[in-house]
Order: C-alpha cells, then sequence, then structure tokens
C-alpha cells in the first residue's frame, strides 16, 4: 500500500515530530503549514536528507478552497490520500471566560475545529471505497480539565474536537476507515509561549504524577501508531497523553 499523509500544522512541534517519524516508517509526506514556511521547509529538508519523500504545502486549512488545493497538490505529487493528522490549531493568551471577545472565541473555534472538519470531509470524499485510511485528531488533555481562568475558548474547541472524533468514527467504521485521537498535555512546545506562558510546563512539573512534561516525539510515537495497521483494531479512542494528569 502507497501510504500518503497530510500532517496539518506539520512545520513545528508535534506536528514536524510526527512528519518525521511517519516519514521514517515509510509514508510520503505533505507538511501542510500556514505561515511559517521555513520551519516547513526546514522539516521537509530533514526528511530528504534522511531518504524520506516529502513536501510542504502552505494553506489555511480553515478554509475549504485552501483544503482542497491541499488535498490536489498532495494527489499531484503522492497519489491518494490514505492517512490524515489534524494537528492544526492556535492557542491564545491566558485569560478569564468574561474576558474572552468573540472575534477571539470564533478564530479559536475556525483554526481548530472547522479545520478538522474540512479536512476530514475531503479525506473522506477523495478516499479509495475498496481501500482502508486512517484519521488521527490531534485534541488535548484540555478537553478534559476545561482549562478554567487560562483557555476555556481553547479546552471547548478540543472538547468539539473529540466530539467529531467519536461521530465520525462511527460513521466510518463499517467502510474500515479508522478515526482517533491523542490529547496531549503539558507538553515541551512553543504553543505555551503563544499563551503568554512560555515556562508553564516548568511551572506545572511538580503537580503532574510523572514529574515532568512530555516531548513532541512522545506524542508523535502515539499519533504513528494509532495511525499504522498495529492499531488496525483501534478506532473511536483516545490516547491522553499528560503524564498522569
Amino acid at each position: 500500500m502507497n501510504k500518503v499523509v497530510i500532517v496539518t500544522g506539520g512545520g513545528r512541534g508535534i506536528g514536524a515530530a510526527t512528519s518525521k517519524l511517519l516519514a521514517a516508517k515509510g509514508y510520503q509526506v505533505c507538511v501542510n503549514y500556514l505561515a511559517n514556511a521555513q520551519a516547513a521547509e526546514a522539516v521537509v529538508c530533514e526528511i530528504r536528507e534522511l531518504g524520506g519523500s516529502a513536501f510542504s504545502f502552505q494553506a489555511d486549512v480553515s478554509n475549504e478552497s485552501d483544503v482542497i488545493s491541499l488535498f490536489d497538490a498532495t494527489e499531484k505529487a503522492f497519489g491518494p490520500v490514505t492517512h490524515l493528522v489534524n494537528n492544526a490549531g492556535v492557542l491564545f493568551s491566558q485569560m478569564t471566560f468574561s474576558e474572552i471577545d468573540l472575534e477571539r472565541f470564533n478564530k479559536v473555534m475556525m483554526s481548530n475545529v472547522t479545520s478538522c472538519f474540512l479536512c476530514s470531509r475531503e479525506f473522506i470524499r477523495r478516499i479509495d471505497p475498496i481501500a482502508t485510511g486512517s484519521i488521527v485528531n490531534v485534541s488535548s488533555a484540555a478537553s478534559r480539565s476545561g482549562a478554567p481562568f487560562e483557555y476555556v475558548d481553547y479546552a471547548t474547541s478540543k472538547g468539539a474536537m473529540d466530539s467529531l472524533t467519536k461521530g465520525l468514527s462511527l460513521e466510518l467504521a463499517p467502510k474500515g476507515v479508522r478515526v482517533n485521537s491523542v490529547r496531549p498535555g503539558f507538553i515541551y512546545t512553543d504553543m505555551h509561549a503563544d499563551g503568554g506562558e512560555p515556562n508553564r510546563v516548568e511551572r506545572l512539573s511538580p503537580q503532574i504524577p510523572l514529574q515532568r512534561g512530555g516531548t513532541p516525539d512522545e506524542v508523535a510515537n502515539a499519533i504513528v501508531w494509532l495511525l499504522s495497521d498495529e492499531a488496525s483494531y483501534v478506532t473511536g479512542s483516545f490516547i491522553d497523553l499528560a503524564g498522569g494528569r
């Protein structure tokens, strides 16, 4: 089977680690990015230097026409898309719920939920009806905690992704297409700086049962396993990667 995967938000953090590990496992990888072309191309160059196949593609995955172009470009480069990682998302500065304005809330929902909907729908519309495929959605431990006083909007968007994962997995199970999710928490990525507290993981480490933050590679390992045939009897499931929290 020719394994072709799109990783949205693949230029940094968890997306970058996942893109590189998938390439090492023999997948042909489209590294999607929104704005940071240099970071995405660096991931592609690293993959190619190690003998893998990858290319980068700019697309706002909350925009329907961009998503169609993303899939068109990937098909042209590698053939039909067989796997999808919905990883793109945004996080804004910490604040209480009453401080969040409508513009910010809508931006979070569009970036985190609408992107997942559009990419998943395009994947389903194009997949070969006699082939199996797999989707992994990158949610967050915040969907369980609610992220009070910090990111209730972000947590809400990830809760919506969880519902999408469960519902879609049940629709697609008879077709042999699996849909699962990972829920990272307290991972060392640049996203914490986006939220205004780059040292957040260090601050919270004493409250984590494993007494440390996680790495993007640890999350990537779970994503790659869920996509693989090793997880062939797993669908509608969630792997929490939050050190026991």
